[in-house]
């Protein structure tokens, strides 16, 4: 059953590894199509009892406190993303010759299922920017008239797209490493990995590893295989990859592009990759001032959408008409208010470096509230990078001081406030620091680098108590 499809489902040994937004989806499904499903889960919480009984009801089996150990009989294993290579489970699996996939190979392996018309995958992945650019690629294909849907690590269940009663043109498809991992047969229209940059490297052991499991997206591409031409990284991905004859390298640039690329030309995006004669023609996408908001970073997410959409075939009036469309998630460098002539802007989702230092490129004069878990981040090349625009810093969080170093290393001339406080007041606390500190012009930006789990429940709760904060100021 390895690399082959299967055929039957009915009285194969099945083991989900995982309860949760996979898990019990893939359960359900597998025991509907015949399989014997036996889950297994680490946690035996109140929690993970209710689920439980609810997979028990249908006749799945369910093994709760117990995640180590494969099933006797056990012909395939399903596993939640999250879950490490390195569990004993799949060492146990590997010594029986027990294959291993994740929920986005299921869906793969099952999207023409029961005689189905499959709908071909656009695919995203990269450290960040996977959301931004699924919606808006996405909004582009609904613009041109297509069916379709984000799904994915977007928090939409593959599964449900490809065995869900509504039938669509083209999926655009958000994929996170931990799903390429396992994911060994997909093979998408399209396929681009926006930037990379170190992530989840507890999980993955290297950051070489980590890589290798981002370019799978490339594996088997038909049309294009899109990449940034500012990281060189995702070009060595496409070189080394396994593609179809014909299919080709387009590269995505903030500047000018050259054949074969998606690029900015006096404020509009050019695509001279999908048209006739490339080395002398060109084809106006959009405006920057249709892309928002038109921060650099989001600028290359809507090139990099562009590139797969015009991959499929799309219009080029699709796009612009798309991107006008498309409406960014909260907490996404998101301006809340202007007060006292300052802009005050919210992207707590930015939980990583690589993500601050995006957000941070696309303002001129910033006071910074940084700070949260760092999940072994240093931050000393994004303080370098980030220094000559930084009129103040306010730090909160248990890893502050981390950045206060970097930043007495690196940028000794800017004021720092040193917040010591993880109460619910901080975040007030921070941004009126951060208002005495800004002048007339400045813009307050909410881009902390961290994770927030160690003040918040996550980075919706956190960058809420900044606007929250920021409406305090204002009334």
């Amino acid at each position: 059953m390895g690399s082959q499809e299967v055929t039957t489902w009915q009285g194969k040994n099945v083991t989900v590894a995982g309860l949760g937004v996979s898990g019990i989806p893939a359960a359900k499904v597998l025991h509907g199509l015949g399989a014997l499903v036996t889950v297994v889960n680490d946690g035996d919480d109140e929690r993970a009892r209710a689920q439980a009984a609810e997979l028990e009801a249908l006749g799945v089996t369910v093994r709760l406190g117990d995640g180590a150990t494969l099933p006797e009989g056990t012909e395939l294993i399903v596993t939640a993303p999250g879950w490490q290579p390195d569990k004993p489970l799949f060492a146990a699996a590997a010594a029986a010759g027990v294959p291993v996939w994740g929920d986005v190979e299921l869906a793969w392996r099952l999207r023409e299922q029961d005689g189905r018309k499959a709908a071909p995958w656009l695919a995203v992945t990269g450290t960040n920017g996977k959301t931004t650019t699924v919606q808006m690629l996405a909004s582009i294909l609904k613009a041109a008239g297509l069916r379709t849907a984000a799904v994915g690590n977007i928090g939409v269940s593959l599964l449900d797209a490809v065995l869900g009663e509504e039938q669509y043109d083209v999926l655009a498809v958000e994929l996170s490493s931990y799903q390429l991992h396992w994911a060994p047969s997909l093979r998408a229209h399209s396929a681009v990995v926006l930037n990379l940059a170190p992530d989840h490297l507890d999980w993955h052991g290297s950051m070489e590893a980590y890589a290798a499991d981002k370019g799978r997206i490339y594996e088997g591409n038909r049309v294009a295989c899109v990449y940034n031409v500012a990281d060189k990284a995702t070009e060595d991905l496409v070189r080394a990859a396994d593609v179809e004859e014909g299919c080709r390298a387009v590269g995505f640039t903030l500047g000018a592009p050259g054949p074969s690329q998606l690029g900015v030309v006096d404020g509009i995006l050019v695509d001279r990759a999908f048209v006739e004669n490339r080395q002398k023609n060109a084809q106006e996408l959009a405006e920057v001032s249709d892309v928002r908001p038109p921060a650099p970073h989001n600028i290359a997410n809507a090139l990099a959408a562009a590139a797969l959409a015009r991959a499929y075939g799309v219009p080029a009036r699709a796009v612009r008409d798309g991107l006008r469309d498309f409406t960014p998630d909260a907490h996404r460098i998101a301006h809340v208010a202007d007060v006292d002539e300052v802009a005050y802007v919210d992207d707590s989702k930015a939980t990583n470096t690589h993500a601050a230092e995006a957000s941070l490129a696309a303002y001129e004069s910033i006071v910074w509230i940084a700070g949260g878990l760092a999940k072994g981040a240093t931050f000393d090349e994004l303080v370098m990078r980030s220094a000559k625009r930084l009129r103040g810093v306010v730090l909160i969080g248990a890893d502050r001081a981390l950045i206060g170093e970097a930043l007495a290393r690196h940028a000794p001339e800017v004021p720092v406030v040193d917040l010591d406080r993880t109460d619910t007041g901080a975040m007030l606390a921070a941004v009126q620091e951060a208002r005495r500190l800004a002048e007339p012009g400045d813009t307050v930006l909410l881009a902390p680098a961290c994770a927030s789990m160690d003040m918040f429940a996550n980075y919706n709760k956190r960058g809420d108590a900044f606007a929250e904060a920021v409406r305090e100021l204002g009334a």
